[in-house]
């Protein structure tokens, strides 16, 4: 299982305030942090950006390859950023996300198909809702397969992401069990016939609730998916407990 750091957001002040202001060394020294800490890729989601801002993905990515060697990880429902920070990247970037939505499908993945990156297949529907079922979600993934075969891109370049949901959620739990054996019909080849890659991001569970949830709600979460064959997971690397978690992990399961 390979650890990405989902720590470089424009969700945290501090990064969007130094995307703001054009300032690199705060996000160099993040990322520098990121990987002393063992993180193996960087997600790179600079948030909302307004069409005056739409650069600042560009500047993220040329601001941290400055910094660190890792892979990326571009992070933006927005095509025209994610072009943007295609264009100064050094090696092929993962692109998230696609999903069902038109514009995803008429944008993004054409953009991911003419550089041949691997890309993030978020498991939503045409109204970007997560299906609460097993089911659901298995039919997501094997349409949103078909689209990107057909776009040009190989089984390969593919990453399924079943969605976790946020613990506000009112269907939370039950959607947590069924990306779980998502991930499980992903990893056994139950579904292609052959091992497909996954990827969950696990601050999602707790955004907004850190008050109200411990962190070993992530810890028992990750655990889990990492048992189920889950290829990438996505974290807060500078969190101790669960830069622990994932080295005992390491330690047990292998890389």
């Amino acid at each position: 299982m390979i650890l990405a750091a989902d720590n470089l957001t424009g969700a945290d002040p501090k990064v969007a305030q130094a995307l703001r202001d054009l300032n690199p060394q705060p996000l160099q020294d993040l990322a520098r942090r990121c990987a002393a800490a063992g993180a193996q890729v960087l997600d790179l989601n600079p948030g909302y950006l307004s069409r005056r801002l739409e650069d600042r993905l560009a500047f993220l990515v040329e601001t941290v390859q400055e910094a660190v060697t890792l892979p990326l990880i571009l992070d933006s429902p927005n095509p025209r950023v994610l072009a943007g920070g295609l264009a100064v990247c050094r090696d092929k970037p993962i692109l998230n996300a696609v999903t069902l939505e038109k514009e995803k499908l008429a944008e993004i993945l054409p953009l991911a198909a003419a550089h041949q990156t691997q890309v993030v297949l978020l498991l939503l529907d045409e109204k970007s809702h997560p299906p609460p079922s097993l089911e659901g979600k298995l039919a997501l993934a094997v349409e949103l397969r078909e689209r990107c075969l057909a776009a040009g891109l190989s089984d390969e370049q593919l990453i399924f992401d079943p969605v976790l949901p946020n613990l506000r959620w009112p269907d939370a739990w039950s959607q947590i069990a069924a990306a779980h054996k998502t991930v499980r019909c992903l990893a056994s080849g139950a579904l292609f016939g052959a091992s497909m890659s996954s990827m969950v991001g696990l601050s999602n569970l707790r955004s907004g609730l850190r008050r109200v949830y411990p962190v070993q709600m992530e810890i028992t979460v990750l655990a889990l998916f990492a048992g189920a064959g889950l290829s990438l997971a996505l974290v807060d690397v500078l969190n101790p407990a669960l830069r622990e978690q994932m080295q005992l992990m390491t330690q047990i399961i292998g890389p």
